[in-house]
């Protein structure tokens, strides 16, 4: 019987948790993350294409004037990003356009990076669900 009064009550609680505790987010944790929306998964590249590299993301609340976004290329599958993608950018852009090289892979995965100066140290948001193929040009 103490058994079963002592579940009831572990029951009671994990049911009237405040909402904080039960369904945080990423953002209310106060971390960064973003999720890219192109290339997708599966897309095949071809080199000389140009394409939008597009994402959204959720920054911290931190002053972003000393802030910046930069995408890396994997292209194996996300054990190493050597490649770099864009420019430094502002983190408040989402996208840019980029000329897919001619680095033939099966296995390519971008990873957005944030990260300001002192006030925010720099974050990894690599995207694996979202790998995609870039195919030899012709003459290769």
């Amino acid at each position: 019987m103490r058994t079963r009064g002592f579940m009831i009550i572990i029951i009671v609680l994990a049911l009237t948790l405040p909402a904080q505790f039960v369904n945080t987010s990423r953002a209310e944790l106060g971390k960064y993350w973003a999720q890219l929306i192109t290339p997708t998964a599966g897309q095949v590249l071809h080199p000389g294409q140009v394409i939008k590299v597009e994402w959204r993301s959720w920054l911290p609340p931190v002053d972003l004037h000393e802030c910046e976004t930069e995408i890396w290329m994997s292209l194996d599958g996300g054990r190493t990003y050597t490649i770099l993608l864009s420019p430094w950018m502002d983190p408040n852009v989402h996208f840019f356009f980029w000329t897919v090289p001619n680095t033939p892979t099966n296995a390519a995965v971008l990873e957005i990076r944030f990260g300001c100066e002192a006030a925010y140290p720099e974050s990894y948001a690599p995207q694996p669900a979202s790998q995609f193929v870039i195919k030899p040009s012709p003459s290769s």
